[in-house]
């Protein structure tokens, strides 16, 4: 069976972190979802963001999401694809150089990685964003312009694709980055 990394952590967003990791079981993917310091069986806290007219999202409760890997066992070639979470866990998630390393690595290999929202704090700070064209949410915009990247402002609804990479700036997304993704990875859905 093919495997997917799924990096989430603490206060991720929860439909960016139980959405594709269901979609993905869906189409048969032995999904590991990750996080540093923790192993299989412990759980995340998730918060849900939610877009209500204010100047910037609110914040609730989500769910305890159980963590299906050990993070300390993740060998990056094991895996056909990289999924990273969007929420505040990118911000600290960023600062773990394992996780970095995982990073660059599915980027040196070319191999397919999927990233929303906040998510995309960890690929400017990995170093794998230059030149590439990618999406984010606004306010993470600017990091991708510092790192080299070229931020393409798009409605919260579509993802932007650019070669292995699909980005989304929020779960209104999951539709387009999920079906992108799923096309990068090389699964066709018919009809």
């Amino acid at each position: 069976m093919k495997k997917i990394l799924l990096l989430t952590g603490d206060y991720a967003e929860d439909y960016e972190t139980m959405v594709p990791y269901q979609m993905l079981l869906m189409v048969g993917y032995d999904v590991h979802a990750v996080c540093p310091g923790k192993k299989k069986g412990d759980t995340v806290k998730t918060a849900i963001h939610d877009f209500e007219g204010d100047q910037t999202y609110s914040e609730k409760p989500g769910h305890r999401f159980q963590l299906t890997y050990t993070f300390d066992l993740v060998n990056p070639e094991d895996y056909a694809g990289l999924v990273i979470v969007g929420g505040r866990a990118p911000e600290y998630l960023r600062l773990n150089e394992k996780v970095l390393e995982i990073v660059r690595y599915f980027f040196d290999k070319d191999l397919p990685v999927a990233a929303i929202c906040h998510g995309i704090q960890i690929l400017t700070t990995a170093g794998v964003v230059k030149g590439r064209t990618l999406t984010a949410y606004a306010a993470v915009g600017p990091e991708v312009t510092l790192a080299g990247g070229n931020y393409r402002e798009v409605p919260p609804t579509e993802a932007v694709v650019d070669g292995n990479l699909v980005t989304s700036p929020a779960w209104p997304g999951h539709p387009a980055w999920i079906r992108e993704f799923l096309r990068v990875i090389g699964i066709r859905i018919s009809q």
